[in-house]
């Protein structure tokens, strides 16, 4: 590039600036105050102007040079955010994925050793997470999330569809579970941030009003569930295996679908990538095995 001066003599200049001191500077840059200095006198005569008018032994900015000191470290940290942002992008044999905290200890956990033994040279990172990643911004390759979908300068793909379920510990009530969805709802709730509604009208009583703690976290609704404190609605998802363990017990026959589907979705820079196939597919076959196994 054209007009563009040695950058070992911009960042002394810029360091030198900022900190008003050689010292400093040279402390900071690790360098001699002999190497400063050096490196000041060659950008001014590169320029051709003075960066600094000495009085004594002290350096004092000029105009010119506060203005371009102003400049440069801007410039500068447009180059350092830069190098940043291609430093934080995945490389080819890691993969990293933002997950639900819930799907990721639930199900997906226990599913990923035979990911890992089919791709082996693949560095895997869950980052677990109720935040929306910002793809712009983050170190991930995808995410798997509950939403509506259409989320922007994404590409995504349907995963499937949750079903709400009643149940409880087998101990809850002395061992004696509600079986009919009025019984259900006469026995103490455990309630999450899931809505009751759907599920009670398909069990024929829309007007039902709810009583009970609310718990804004799965995990302390299920330990609840588990302490035998009451029946919860909740994703079939975070109890199917503790359903098939014995731990739970699913109370009634009736499920509803959740209104927020899963997805996959990923960034354009994902596209295509070895990595990202090689998961998806493997996702997509597990989540298939998964519906034929619960329906």
């Amino acid at each position: 590039m054209k007009n563009m001066p040695p950058l070992p003599a911009l960042r002394a200049f810029e360091a030198v600036a900022r900190l008003g001191s050689v010292v400093q500077a040279a402390d900071e840059l690790h360098v001699t105050h002999g190497a400063i200095s050096q490196q000041l006198r060659s950008l001014e005569e590169y320029l051709g102007l003075s960066l600094f008018s000495r009085k004594g032994k002290r350096l004092v900015i000029t105009d010119d040079g506060r203005i371009y000191a102003l400049r440069l470290r801007m410039a500068l940290g447009d180059i350092a955010k830069a190098t940043g942002d291609v430093l934080s992008l995945p490389r080819s044999d890691e993969l990293i994925i933002a997950v639900v905290p819930s799907f990721a200890c639930h199900w997906l956990i226990r599913r990923l050793p035979g990911f890992m033994a089919a791709h082996p040279d693949l560095k895997l990172t869950l980052r677990a997470s109720l935040e929306l990643v910002d793809f712009s911004i983050d170190r991930v390759d995808a995410a798997i999330r509950m939403g509506p979908g259409g989320w922007e300068a994404t590409s995504q793909t349907a995963l499937f569809v949750d079903d709400m379920v009643a149940v409880a510990s087998p101990s809850f009530n002395g061992g004696r579970l509600p079986g009919t969805p009025a019984e259900i709802m006469a026995a103490p709730l455990v309630r999450s941030v899931e809505s009751w509604s759907h599920w009670l009208s398909a069990a024929g009583l829309p007007d039902m009003v709810l009583s009970g703690p609310v718990y804004t976290d799965s995990n302390l609704v299920l330990e609840a569930l588990r302490q035998g404190q009451g029946v919860a609605l909740t994703r079939r998802l975070l109890v199917h295996d503790a359903v098939l363990r014995g731990e739970l017990v699913q109370l009634s026959p009736i499920a509803v679908a959740h209104q927020n589907p899963y997805w996959l979705v990923w960034p354009m820079r994902s596209h295509g990538t070895a990595k990202l196939v090689a998961f998806s597919e493997w996702l997509k076959a597990e989540v298939a095995s998964y519906l034929a196994q619960i329906r």
